[in-house]
C-alpha cells in the first residue's frame, strides 16, 4: 500500500489511571474546576475569613484611617503594586513610571532605582511595586492630607490597590474594592487564579496546594509493649492543619456562592453538584454574567452522570480512580470538548457497569457519534454490539460510524 487517504485523526481512550499527579482531581481532569474558578471569580461573594462578615469596598478615607492607626514615629512607604506575580520584562512599564517622575520601585522584594538599567527574566514571575511616597507617622492634618494624596495616586496607578511597606519588611495591601471594615482584612482582586491550588495566588501556603502534610508514623506496639518493627520507619499523609485538605488560601475559601465555597462544591458528589447548580438563583445582572459558564458546568456534570460516574466527588484524586473510571472520565471530557471529525477508539468501556449505567454509556457513545465523529468500540457486551451502526469490521469489533 503506497498511501491511505481520508483517515480521521484518531484518539484512543484506554482503560488506565487518569493521572498520577497528586494535584489532579476529577474536577481538573474534566475541566469542570476551570469553569468553577471562573464562576466564583465572576459572581462569588467574598466574606471575611476572620469575622464572617461580607466584604465591602473601602473608601480612600477608610484606607487613610487604617494607615493612620500606625504607632507614632513609624517609618513606612506607600507602594503601588503595578505588577503582581506575572511573567515578563516590563521595560515599558518601568520606563513609563520613570518618566512620570517616580524614582524608586520595589521589585521582587528589593528596592531599586528606576534610573538604573533594570533587566528582568521574562520567563520568571515578578512583582513590581512603585514607591509613591516615604513617610513617618505623626499627628496632624498635614500628614493626613499627604497620605490621602499618596493613597489616591496608588489606587489610580494600580486600578484599586495600595500597599504599605513597614520597616520590618511586611507589606499590608488595601483595596478600594474589597476589604473587611471590622477586621481590616483586605483582599486582592478576585480572579480565577485566586481559586487555583496550582498557583501561589490561590494555593494554601502551608501545604503548597497539595491538601496533605507528611507526618512521621507512630511505631505500632506489640502486646508486650515493644514494637516488633523497631527498625522500621514510615510516614503518613494527614490533612493539612491550615486548609483542612481544601488546598486553598483562607481568602479563596471565603468567596462563596449560595453560602458554599469552591471547596464545598468540589466535595459534593457529581449528582449532588448537578442538583446544586440546577437550583442556584441569581440576580438578573449575575445571570447575564454567569449564564454561559453555568451552561458548561451543568453539561459536563450531566456527561459524568450519563457515563455512570455520578457517585464520584469532584475533589477525588485522579490517581485513585480505576482504569474503567478513568476511561469514562476521558470519554465525558471528549464530549464536552465538542470535537468533530475524529475517530475514537475505546477498549471495553462497559466493564464494571450496572446495566442501567451501561445504557447511559451507550447513549453517550451515540451522542459522540452524532456530533460528527466515528466511534470504534472493542467490546464483548451484547447490548453494546447490538447498538452498533455497522456489522463486524473484524472479529469482536463493531463501530459507531458517522
Amino acid at each position: 500500500v503506497d498511501s491511505i487517504e481520508g483517515l480521521s485523526p484518531a484518539i484512543s481512550i484506554e482503560q488506565k489511571s487518569t493521572s498520577h499527579n497528586p494535584r489532579s482531581t476529577v474536577g481538573t481532569v474534566t475541566e469542570i474546576y476551570d469553569y468553577l474558578r471562573l464562576l466564583f471569580a465572576r459572581v462569588g461573594r467574598p466574606f471575611c475569613y476572620q469575622c464572617g462578615e461580607e466584604i465591602t469596598a473601602q473608601t480612600v478615607q477608610q484606607i487613610v484611617d487604617a494607615i493612620a492607626a500606625l504607632p507614632e514615629g513609624t517609618k513606612f512607604q506607600i507602594l503601588a503594586p503595578i505588577v503582581r506575580g506575572r511573567k515578563g520584562e516590563y521595560r515599558k512599564e518601568l520606563l513609563d513610571m520613570r518618566r512620570a517622575g517616580y524614582v524608586r520601585a520595589r521589585i521582587d522584594n528589593k528596592i531599586v532605582d528606576l534610573g538604573e538599567d533594570i533587566a528582568l527574566d521574562k520567563q520568571k514571575k515578578h512583582t513590581i511595586e512603585i514607591v509613591v511616597d516615604r513617610l513617618v507617622m505623626k499627628q496632624g492634618d498635614a500628614l493626613r492630607r499627604r497620605l490621602a494624596e499618596s493613597v489616591e495616586t496608588s489606587l489610580k496607578l494600580t486600578g484599586g490597590l495600595a500597599g504599605v511597606l513597614r520597616e520590618d519588611g511586611s507589606v499590608h495591601l488595601y483595596s478600594d474594592k474589597l476589604a473587611c471594615i471590622r477586621c481590616g482584612v483586605s483582599y486582592p482582586e478576585i480572579t480565577p487564579r485566586v481559586f487555583s491550588f496550582n498557583s501561589p495566588h490561590g494555593a494554601c501556603p502551608a501545604c503548597d496546594g497539595i491538601g496533605f502534610a507528611m507526618a512521621k508514623g507512630a511505631v505500632p506496639l506489640s502486646e508486650e509493649g515493644l514494637s516488633p518493627w523497631v527498625d522500621e520507619d514510615f510516614t503518613l499523609l494527614e490533612p493539612c492543619e491550615v486548609c483542612k485538605g481544601a488546598r486553598l488560601r483562607p481568602e479563596s475559601l471565603s468567596v462563596k456562592i449560595a453560602r458554599k465555597s469552591i471547596a464545598d462544591v468540589t466535595q459534593l458528589s457529581v449528582r449532588a453538584a448537578a442538583e446544586f447548580f440546577l437550583s442556584l438563583k441569581f440576580t438578573d445582572r449575575e445571570l447575564v454574567i454567569a449564564h454561559r459558564i453555568l451552561k458548561e458546568i451543568r453539561e459536563r456534570l450531566g456527561f459524568l452522570v450519563n457515563v455512570g460516574l455520578d457517585y464520584l466527588t469532584l475533589d477525588r484524586a485522579a490517581a485513585t480512580l480505576s482504569g474503567g473510571e478513568g476511561q469514562r472520565i476521558r470519554l465525558a471530557t471528549q464530549i464536552g470538548s465538542g470535537l468533530v471529525g475524529v475517530l475514537y477508539i475505546l477498549d471495553e468501556p462497559s466493564i464494571g457497569l450496572h446495566q442501567r449505567d451501561n445504557r447511559r454509556l451507550l447513549q453517550t457513545l451515540l451522542r459522540l457519534r452524532d456530533l460528527g465523529n466515528t466511534v470504534v468500540v472493542v467490546e464483548h457486551d451484547a447490548e453494546t454490539m447490538q447498538n452498533a451502526t455497522h456489522e463486524y469490521l473484524a472479529p469482536f469489533v463493531r463501530s459507531y460510524a458517522s
